[in-house]
């Protein structure tokens, strides 16, 4: 079993930035494919953004496109989130999630590990 923690998220000033991380716990998530989804009030959940094993492979929704960036240290068990240029559209519960076996860009049966999110606010 893998737990999902993540933190960062706040309250912040459109224009400001947030970097969000995931440290995960249980077992090591190196060699795992992972991910951030987020979803705001009365919506679906969305990705935002995933990375492979080894982080050279990374992708992201197009709204999030050249403002967000997506790493990982697999040293430290962790992947993180660096939201720059934040929009108030931005404002969610973030997500991450992980795979249990696969390490390629995109898990074909979807995420076995979810966290618990994280809130992000952005003010107008």
């Amino acid at each position: 079993q893998v737990q999902l923690v993540e933190s960062g998220g706040g309250l912040v000033q459109a224009g400001g930035s947030l970097r969000l991380s995931c440290a995960a716990s249980g077992r090591t998530v190196s060699s795992s494919a992972m991910g951030w989804f987020r979803q705001a009030p009365g919506k679906e959940r969305e990705f935002v953004a995933a990375i492979n094993w080894s982080g050279v492979n990374t992708y992201y929704a197009d709204s999030v496109k050249g403002r967000f960036t997506i790493s990982r240290d697999n040293a430290k068990n962790t992947v993180y989130l660096q939201m720059n240029s934040l929009k108030p559209e931005d404002t969610a519960v973030y997500y991450c999630a992980a795979s249990a076996y696969y390490r390629g860009d995109f898990p074909p049966g979807g995420y076995d590990y979810w966290g618990q999110g994280t809130q992000v606010t952005v003010s107008s």
